[in-house]
């Protein structure tokens, strides 16, 4: 198998995180790539806001049935035994406290676990969806984002400058360069991806890293 990298790398490294049992929520975007590099032998289930439990593999546009698409457009699926239903339930079951895992792209993260993803001020966004929602009512919260923008500039901060979705509720991040843990001292820098080192993630990281004696290799 070819070694995975960008945002590929990204969504197999937070697929990881599932385990037995769990209920799990994908944002739009990034995040929806890991119903691609699901764990094999663990038994989960995926939901999404837009009305389906059992998310299945994206099928290719050839392959795809016009009635099941996801959150960000593009043709989804959903397994066997898995169910649709409105959009209160979905809510139900955010709001209820039932999802374990939420993976949240984001325009912003900083060391304190405060994520900014839904706004910029000035510009046209088309609302904050199921986000605000999420960070209230997760358990555990994965950012999955590139590490930099553009232009270069760190969108791990030490501080989140536009408006926030969800308040010190991030406990892990991952991007294409490593995977932070969220520590009440800092961000724990647990794994660094091929082709980077630790002086590459402190350089392109704003935020106070605290890097222990061993940092293990992201796959």
């Amino acid at each position: 198998m070819a070694e995975l990298k960008g945002r590929s790398l990204i969504a197999s490294r937070c697929a990881k995180f599932f385990k037995d049992g769990d209920f799990v929520n994908l944002g739009i975007g990034l995040p929806l790539m890991c119903v691609n590099y699901l764990p094999e032998g663990v038994d989960l289930w995926l939901e999404a806001e837009i009305g389906t439990v059992g998310s299945g593999p994206s099928p290719s546009w050839d392959d795809a049935d016009i009635d099941i698409i996801d959150a960000g457009g593009m043709p989804a699926s959903v397994i066997a035994g898995g169910s649709v239903y409105d959009h209160t339930t979905g809510f139900g079951f955010i709001r209820g406290g039932h999802i374990d895992i939420a993976v949240l792209g984001t325009l912003q993260v900083d060391q304190e676990g405060n994520i900014a993803n839904w706004t910029i001020p000035g510009k046209l966004v088309p609302g904050m969806g199921g986000a605000m929602d999420l960070c209230s009512g997760v358990k555990r919260i994965i950012v999955a984002t590139d590490h930099c923008e553009k232009n270069g500039s760190s969108k791990i901060l030490k501080k989140c400058t536009l408006p926030l979705t969800g308040q010190r509720c991030v406990t892990d991040i991952v991007t294409e360069r490593c995977y932070f843990q969220v520590t009440p001292e800092g961000l724990l820098l647990k794994e660094v991806a091929p082709g980077y080192t630790v002086e590459d993630i402190l350089a392109a990281t704003e935020a106070k890293v605290i890097v222990p004696d061993s940092v293990e290799v992201m796959k």
